[in-house]
Order: structure tokens, then C-alpha cells, then sequence
């Protein structure tokens, strides 16, 4: 005999079990319901069986319900065994062994990729009435790459070894081999290093070549006759080659702001660090068009003046808070410092980023590209990687872009405006996509008492809410199907009807769901149902009538989730 704790409308309850095999087979029977606190359950299972021997004068021991023991691996390695085994994200073409660089996200995976970019476009795209996104083309012509100098700059160091010929990035191959700084050194540099090391192949211990440049852009050939085309390596230039047709569209205003949302493609030569070397992915980019004679004012500054920003300037050896006032008086422009004010906004109050894990770098100017006049990366401190990594950049890069695009195509993007010619310079709002979802895996990722789960907040969550028919009954399931019908034309709503509701819970947990609706046997008196909130475990009754529209305000923060019912014990 013994004791089982079953889960039910959310409460614990205890009952005394026997096993007994009954023509050939084990069957579980229960013999007397013993209350809801374990302590006194126990007790009383003691008092009954101890009836029952002086009855049967045979020994009865009562084994208690063992207390689940949760074992957890390493951070990364728990994400990626729900990343995989619950549908977040798969080695692309893994049936016939992949390629490195390459990730599908699958259907969970997507909802979160779409959440992430619609927070993205609600929030950056709303920063000005002239900000507009667009869509431009993957493959673009070469004489567009000529222009912006990536056929001549877009290069990484490789070696390669004379043995087997495996290829790999000559600087991370340093890092890896205790060189620190190594991307700041030459490609002769690099070849001296690995010569003076007497480092070795990887991979056959072979002696390794000089060190060269790798163009990593994908070329293609276009048409019947062969027209040299590029993937493009960065969403960027399909602003910069459209910016005249959007100016005249738009009535000629500055700023100007376009925004894109799409693939990129660099042919890494060793990618790595799962979303954060790619050779196919997403990029968010705005690219602000403005008079550069306005790059120390702007009509919002009042708003953020007083905002303080986390940042790690390129003097500074650590992470300092200064104010927007602060920052401009140590010579940012204004212009630069409202968009970085927004971002930090963007991370630390959509995203809901903890504020100790994100950070502004700024790059020196011998780190940051040659055209950028100011360079901070957005950062974010990740476990799985083990400190800080880059998410994103806001970057001042002059007239360059116009300038390269002018030369090579005969254009003049000089515009008129505010009563002069202008050649508009810009500001680079650039996030990878890919990398943020890793970002949300990583921050939102904890250990809770059921095994693995995922914070996420409300807005970010891919499933909203989960129902449940406390039973596989047909009115339960009835009531269930006409609740998901109905919420589902708001937000993704999953129904779930297998296993315990303890099993239920933890599987939504897993995979972030905020909600959980139970239907029960009050449901059909009294019409309502219970909602669980994840991180708390709380509970409470709302109204059928009432729930898509408390739901929607709890998922967007515009309800408490307390206030939203009556509490349920």
C-alpha cells in the first residue's frame, strides 16, 4: 500500500493506493481518500492500515510519495534539449547532416521570432511619423557591393592547413589558442603569431599556411547571361539604393527613417556560437536619413534628457550610469543619444532585460569601420557564452553609403530641403534577429520546481495561453473547444488534454506559456474557469464572458493578473 498526492483545480489532495494483480495484471485501487495536507495524510494511511492488520495480522508499511528530484545539465545544453525536442529550432537539412550556420526555427521557435519583431516594429517605428519599413530584394548586383566596398573590404583572416586542407578563421583560432585581441592584428601579424606558437591544424595536426583574406559574400549569377549578382551580406544597402524614391514618395521630410526586416548571408568560414555566427540570417535595421547640420538637436530631447543609460564608454574600463545630459557633455551628439536612450528603452522595458545584464560599449576608433564616427554595440551578458555579447549597434555613418552609391552610379543624392541642398548623412539602428532570440532563450531560461522553464514575458511568450478540460469528458471538452475558438482570434491558444494537470502545467511551463486555463466541474455550474499564472503558480476564477477581454489586458500589461478576478485557493 501507499500514499499518492493527485492534482486537482489546482489543490493537493492525498489518497491511500493497493496494487494488486488481478488475472495476470497489475491493477491500482484506491482505498481511502486521506485529505489534503501530506503530513496528516500520512498519519491517517497509518491509522487504517493499522486496522486493517489487527484484522488480517499481516504487516502493512506505508511508503510515502518520494519527492521529485530535479537534475538539470549545463544552461546551453538544457535550452538546446528543449530548443529541439519541443519545436523552438532544428540544424537545417539535419536528415542529411546539416550545415554548420544553418538553423530552421520551428513552430514555437517562429512565434517568438515574430513576436520579437513585432515589439521590434512597434516600438522603433513609432519613434517618427516619416519612419516606414520596406522590402527590398536578397539579391542584389554586384556594382551595389562595388559601391559600398564590400567587394574590396568584406574579408575575414583565414588559414588554411597544407595537410588536409581544412579552413578556419585565423583570428579565433588565436583567441582559442590564449592570443587576446587577435581580430585587432594584421594578417601578417596573425601569420607571425601562429608561426612563433608553432600552432597547429585543429583538426590532423598539420603545419599551417599564411594567413589571407576571405571575401565572405555568396555570389550568383543572374539571367541567361551570367550576371554577376550577390546574397546580400547586410539589409543596409537596400535602404541606401532606395532612399531617393522613398524621399520623393514621403514629400521630401528629414529625417527619413527605413526600416528592414530580412535575411543576410556571409559565408562564414568557421561559424560558430550557435545563433551568433550564421551564414544565412535575420537583421532589424533602421537607417535614419538626416541633415547632419541637426545632428546636435532633436525635437524629443526633453524626453530622455534626464534617462539614464548604461554604457561602458571606450576610456572607461568598466560599466558606468550616466545620464543622456551627461553623455552629450562628453561629446555625443544629441541626435545620436535620443536613439540610444531608446534602445536601452527598448531592451529594459519591452523586453523586460534585466537592467544588470545590458550595457552600451563604445568602440575606439581603432575597433569600429573606418566611416563609423561613433560606434556603441548593444550588449547583453549571456551565461551560455559567459559574459557580454553583441545584439546590436547603433552606428553614425556619415555620408559614406550615399557618397559610394553616388560615385558608382552616376546619381547625385543631394536633396533639397529646408530651403538648401543637402546630402543627407546617417544613423544605423542594427539588431540581429537571430541573436535576440538566443538572448530571450538564455535571459528567460530558469530552473523551476517542475524541471526547465522559460519566463518569458507576456508579450514575447509564443503560446499565450494553454486550455485544459480537468477531465476527458464531453461536456469539459465541449466548453474547452468553444474557449480556445474563441480566444484564439486574439493571441495563440494551445488545448491540452493529456496526462495529469500536473503534467499539464509543467509542459506549458517548459515551453513559456504564461497562462493556464482549467475547466472543471464549477465551470459548467457557474460559468467560469480558472486561470494559472506561471511564475507565481497563483490562481484565479474569471468569468467566461469576461475572459478574451481580461486575457488580452493581462498579456499586454494593462492588467494586474490579481485584479483581473477572484483569488482561488
Amino acid at each position: 500500500m501507499f500514499v499518492v498526492k493527485k492534482n486537482i483545480k489546482g489543490g493537493e489532495y492525498y489518497y491511500l493506493n493497493e496494487n494488486k494483480r488481478v488475472g495476470g495484471k497489475v491493477k491500482t485501487k484506491s482505498l481511502a481518500y486521506l485529505g489534503k495536507n501530506k503530513k496528516e495524510a500520512i498519519k491517517k494511511a497509518n491509522e487504517i492500515m493499522d486496522s486493517m492488520k489487527k484484522e488480517t495480522e499481516k504487516e502493512i508499511v506505508v511508503t510515502p510519495e518520494p519527492e521529485k528530484e530535479i537534475k538539470v545539465g549545463k544552461k546551453i545544453d538544457e535550452i538546446n534539449k528543449i530548443a529541439t525536442s519541443r519545436g523552438f529550432f532544428f540544424q537545417t537539412a539535419e536528415i542529411y547532416g546539416g550545415n554548420a550556420g544553418f538553423y530552421t526555427y520551428g513552430h514555437l521557435g517562429k512565434l517568438l521570432k515574430i513576436n520579437w519583431e513585432n515589439l521590434w516594429r512597434k516600438h522603433f517605428l513609432s519613434l517618427d511619423d516619416n519612419f516606414h519599413e520596406i522590402q527590398s530584394n536578397n539579391i542584389l548586383p554586384e556594382a551595389v557591393f562595388k559601391a559600398s566596398g564590400h567587394l574590396e573590404n568584406f574579408n575575414d583572416p583565414m588559414t588554411e592547413c597544407k595537410k588536409c586542407r581544412f579552413r578556419f578563421r585565423a583570428d579565433q583560432f588565436l583567441e582559442d589558442n590564449g592570443v587576446g585581441e587577435a581580430e585587432k592584428l594584421s594578417i601578417e601579424e596573425m601569420s607571425n603569431v601562429i608561426r612563433e606558437k608553432k600552432l597547429k591544424c585543429p583538426k590532423c595536426g598539420g603545419e599551417l599556411g599564411e594567413v589571407k583574406q576571405f571575401n565572405m559574400m555568396f555570389s550568383v549569377n543572374v539571367g541567361f547571361n551570367d550576371e554577376k549578382s550577390y546574397l546580400s551580406p547586410e539589409t543596409a544597402q537596400g535602404a541606401y539604393i532606395t532612399f531617393l524614391n522613398e524621399f520623393k514618395a514621403t514629400r521630401g521630410k528629414l529625417p527619413l527613417g527605413l526600416a528592414i526586416i530580412d535575411k543576410a548571408y556571409r559565408n562564414e568560414i568557421s561559424p560558430r556560437q550557435m545563433f551568433f555566427r550564421l551564414r544565412e540570417f535575420s537583421q532589424a535595421e533602421l537607417q535614419i536619413f538626416f541633415d547632419s547640420n541637426k545632428i546636435d538637436e532633436h525635437d524629443k530631447w526633453k524626453d530622455v534628457a534626464k534617462k539614464i543609460l548604461r554604457v561602458k564608454l571606450a576610456k572607461d574600463k568598466d560599466i558606468g550610469e550616466k545620464s543622456c545630459e551627461n553623455l552629450h557633455k562628453d561629446g555625443i551628439p544629441k541626435f545620436y543619444v535620443y536613439y540610444l536612450a531608446k534602445v536601452q528603452e527598448f531592451y529594459l522595458d519591452i523586453l523586460m532585460i534585466p537592467k544588470e545584464k545590458f550595457r552600451f560599449r563604445e568602440l575606439g576608433k581603432e575597433e569600429r569601420a573606418f566611416y563609423n564616427k561613433i560606434h556603441f554595440d548593444v550588449e547583453v551578458d549571456l551565461e551560455t557564452f559567459g559574459g557580454f555579447r553583441e545584439v546590436g549597434g547603433i552606428h553614425y555613418r556619415g555620408e559614406h553609403d550615399l557618397i559610394g552609391h553616388a560615385k558608382i552610379s552616376g546619381k547625385n543624392f543631394e536633396v533639397f530641403y529646408d530651403g538648401k541642398k543637402v546630402l543627407p548623412h546617417v544613423l544605423e539602428l542594427s539588431f540581429g534577429v537571430d541573436r535576440n532570440i538566443w538572448t530571450l532563450l538564455d535571459i528567460f531560461y530558469r530552473v523551476g520546481k517542475d524541471g526547465s522553464m522559460f519566463s518569458f514575458p507576456t508579450t514575447i511568450s509564443p503560446i499565450k495561453a494553454a486550455v485544459f478540460p480537468i477531465v476527458k469528458r464531453d461536456d469539459f471538452e465541449k466548453m474547452a473547444d468553444e474557449i480556445v475558438s474563441d480566444l484564439g482570434k486574439e493571441s495563440k491558444i494551445v488545448y491540452d488534454k493529456g496526462g495529469s494537470i500536473g503534467r499539464r502545467y509543467a509542459r506549458n511551463d517548459e515551453i513559456g506559456t504564461p497562462f493556464c486555463i482549467t475547466i472543471d466541474e464549477e465551470s459548467l455550474k457557474g460559468k467560469d474557469v480558472t486561470i494559472r499564472e506561471r511564475d507565481t503558480t497563483k490562481q484565479i476564477r474569471v468569468k467566461i464572458a469576461d475572459l478574451k477581454n481580461s486575457l488580452k489586458k493581462i498579456v499586454d500589461g494593462d492588467l494586474e493578473f490579481e485584479k483581473a478576478g477572484k483569488i482561488f485557493k
